[in-house]
């Protein structure tokens, strides 16, 4: 089995699922979000706002191939780039750390390791370019697949609540930590990446 990681670029965007790339959920604030979607071009905003990411910053996402099949998908980048991430009450994240907007693993390739490499690779590509971690809003009341991380499960792969909230906590996870994570966090993350084969029509998780 022949695994292959590449960065996300407007080449391979197509080979995300198809809910995934006509969500612009992190990418434009809730107005604006909603504004694109009733005008029926999302994929199109989609299109745009990592273009101008890889223009401005440079890599903000890996797609991980298995036998050159898509597998799943990391997508990240600093807050200054993620318009909603203002709309939450535990905003803003902190100033050395890059924020993970969405992750999956597809159903079938879940259970294999791939959540593992995705994040692992990009903490050393972040860890390169000076970040020091990773920060995420959780869902503390995550019930089904959306798209925004249910808490408990960044909790259980070494995220650190550094702002409670009763409903989006925002949570830290050293990206030192990552690179010398144990076999059991890591099936846990694999769980984490895969939680959103629960429904048919994929999200980003």
């Amino acid at each position: 089995m022949g695994r292959r990681l590449v960065p996300l670029t407007l080449d391979n965007l197509p080979d995300l699922p198809g809910r995934c790339r006509s969500c612009v959920f992190w990418e434009l604030d809730p107005v604006s979000g909603e504004a694109a979607v009733k005008a029926g071009r999302p994929e199109l905003e989609k299109e745009a706002w990592i273009s101008a990411v890889l223009l401005e910053w440079g890599s903000c996402g890996r797609v991980v191939y298995v036998d050159d099949v898509p597998a799943g998908y990391v997508l990240y980048a600093p807050p200054a780039y993620v318009p909603r991430a203002t709309a939450f009450p535990t905003s803003p994240v902190s100033p050395d750390a890059v924020q993970l907007m969405t992750a999956l693993i597809l159903p079938g390739y879940q259970g294999q390791g791939l959540g593992r490499v995705l994040v692992q690779t990009v903490a050393k590509d972040l860890l390169r370019r000076g970040f020091k971690a990773i920060e995420a809003f959780g869902d503390a009341r995550w019930k089904e697949p959306a798209c925004v991380l249910p808490a408990d499960h960044l909790l259980a792969v070494g995220f650190k609540t550094v702002r409670p909230h009763p409903a989006y906590p925002r949570l830290r996870l050293e990206l030192r930590t990552t690179l010398s994570w144990k076999e059991d966090v890591e099936l846990a993350l694999d769980r984490l990446l895969g939680a959103v084969q629960k429904e048919p029509a994929l999200r980003p998780l």
